[in-house]
């Protein structure tokens, strides 16, 4: 078999800088809290707790410092934070603080605010916070048809597909006088995306390696499902199934950017071995 493993795939900018803070963090502290999962990735959480990192859901009885992940938190958040006088880091990834200040700007100036993208995603959730709960979060071109408003100021979740999003966009300004767009997509979330549909074209099967509650990786594996017949996605290489491999040559490996190298790398020689047998 021939085994490919995408140009661009793994660890993003923003989960490399969360996880180089919460490293940083505790060489000095024996525990700190994560609000919420640091990245969504159920071993390397499963990991970090380990080391020390624990993971909560509510700033209630903290008695050590705070992590805010690279998802990001609405601004009540921070309030709290200081009232509560807790120390924190922020690790909130640099380009989901653009899309936060992206937000409030256009709430700011009347906008009807448009959020592209998952409303139970904790970004999507911060998101709302700087537009005031005021926003609208939709998913669809249909959603988008029923939005009508004089001036529409549109924004994305970051990992969100940029071809959704453009559909999204072109349905909006039917139905607006004004609109206002922010491509808050971030460029690693683009090229992850393009370089899995190249492969994908060629490949026989593709394996989508991530968490199974991360967005990005889930929107991997629907663009893989468009162009090749034959698309797993498994978190780890315990997964994997010998017979699926059966008649296979080309298998194209992809990965959300909350996926470590080395779990990327035991993938690649769990197949390698599956070839050698």
């Amino acid at each position: 078999m021939n085994i490919t493993i995408a140009e661009n795939a793994g660890f993003c900018y923003g989960v490399m800088r969360a996880i180089k803070m919460a490293d940083d963090a505790m060489k000095h502290r024996k525990k700190i809290y994560s609000l919420g999962p640091i990245i969504h990735n159920p071993q390397v959480v499963e990991e970090y707790e380990k080391k020390g990192l624990k993971v909560l859901e509510s700033l209630d009885d903290v008695d050590a410092p705070i992590l805010i992940r690279s998802h990001g938190v609405p601004p009540e958040t921070y309030d709290k934070i200081e009232k509560k006088g807790i120390d924190f880091i922020d690790a909130t990834c640099p380009f989901v603080k653009e899309a936060q200040d992206y937000a409030k700007e256009l709430y700011l100036k009347n906008y009807t605010v448009v959020i592209f993208g998952d409303k139970n995603h904790p970004e999507v959730k911060a998101h709302l916070g700087y537009a005031d709960y005021e926003a609208v979060v939709i998913n669809s071109v249909e959603e988008a048809k029923k939005i009508i408003s004089e001036k529409i100021g549109v924004i994305s979740q970051t990992t969100q597909s940029v071809e959704r999003f453009a559909a999204v966009v072109a349905e909006l300004s039917k139905n607006a006088k004004e609109l206002k767009v922010y491509n808050t997509i971030c460029d690693a979330t683009e090229k992850r995306q393009k370089s899995a549909m190249q492969l994908a074209k060629k490949s026989d099967l593709m394996i989508v390696i991530g968490g199974r509650n991360s967005a990005n990786t889930r929107k991997l594996y629907e663009i893989c499902r468009q162009f090749c017949s034959n698309v797993y996605h498994i978190e780890t290489e315990e997964e994997i199934e010998a017979k699926w491999f059966d008649n296979i040559r080309n298998v194209g490996i992809t990965a959300g950017a909350s996926t470590p190298s080395y779990m990327i790398d035991r993938v690649y020689k769990y197949i390698e071995s599956i070839d050698e047998k």
